[in-house]
């Protein structure tokens, strides 16, 4: 892979998208295919056939996906299994057909069963159930990964996937509604320093185990797997370190400047207890995470108030 392939990147606006476009302009690549979802429906198999034979692109990077927190999971399950099922099988089959030289499938640590040993290695994928507040999701993004393995199997396909830990960084979701934990409490604490709110309550009891990587960390290592992976099995991606909700909660109150309470709602769910990855297989590749936890936190709190602030205020 160099600076003069043809690339496509599905779901470039998306926060694992953009990080990627950014990295990949970083290196000098050039030839970038994107689109818009208004431009192209990844979960119409005919627009998408029909962009690959007319772009034909020499790698890819399937970035794209309807995500969103346990709220958004339990709200809309056949949405999060019906358009996740139709983009991962209309991109795959598709690059396949158009001759693809590589294709990486990016899914989610919430593939691995709701128990699994910690730290959770790749092999531990189908060995137990799921967190129920986000099987839809998970299932599609397990038949995305065997969708990948099947290609290479039968076709000889160089498709590979990588499973990314929680995620966060410039360009994330910040709707209450929709959002992961991390911007959600960025979010949460700033609004309450603007109203002088006496306390802040989280979901749960605090307790739950969490890793999380800065988008850029997760840009650079697809970028090293395109170049230096060619596996059946998927690679976890982490920094191979994890907090509780309430150490995160604390952190993310000090880089905001809320000098409030904060109050967990233990009649809501928590989630999975625990989980953090191996990332031992992504290191003997000779890969890393370099951005702190802390310092990646400030510099998505000065995207949110770059981007976001005033108009959440609104």
């Amino acid at each position: 892979m160099n600076i003069h392939d043809r690339v496509y990147v599905a779901g470039h606006r998306g926060l694992v998208g953009s990080a990627i476009v950014r990295r990949l302009r970083a290196e000098g690549f050039e030839d970038l295919v994107l689109r818009t979802r208004d431009e192209l429906d990844l979960r119409d198999p005919g627009a998408v056939r029909a962009f690959f034979e007319a772009e034909r692109p020499d790698y890819v990077i399937v970035a794209a996906a309807k995500v969103g927190g346990i709220l958004a999971n339990s709200r809309y399950p056949v949405e999060f299994l019906r358009d996740n099922l139709a983009i991962e099988l209309n991109v795959i089959d598709a690059a396949y057909a158009a001759g693809v030289r590589k294709l990486l499938f990016l899914g989610s640590s919430c593939i691995y069963p709701k128990f699994a040993p910690q730290p959770i290695r790749e092999e531990y994928l189908l060995t137990g159930a799921l967190e129920p507040t986000n099987e839809p999701y998970a299932i599609a993004k397990i038949a995305g990964i065997k969708l990948c393995e099947a290609y290479r199997r039968q076709y000889g396909a160089d498709f590979i996937s990588a499973m990314p830990t929680n995620l966060y960084g410039p360009g994330d979701n910040f709707d209450l509604e929709t959002s992961h934990v991390l911007p959600a409490l960025i979010r949460k604490f700033h609004e309450a320093r603007l109203t002088g709110a006496p306390s802040v309550t989280l979901w749960g009891t605090g307790t739950p185990r969490r890793e999380f990587l800065h988008v850029d960390d997760l840009a650079d290592a697809c970028l090293h797997l395109m170049r230096h992976y060619s596996g059946e099995g998927t690679i976890n991606v982490g920094t191979g370190e994890d907090v509780t909700i309430r150490e995160l909660a604390e952190v993310v109150r000090e880089v905001v400047g809320y000098e409030g309470d904060i109050e967990f709602d233990t009649s809501m769910p928590d989630g999975t207890p625990r989980k953090l990855l191996d990332v031992s297989k992504l290191a003997g590749l000779g890969w890393r995470a370099r951005i702190p936890l802390r310092d990646g936190i400030e510099q998505t709190y000065q995207w949110y108030l770059a981007n976001h602030a005033v108009a959440a205020a609104h």
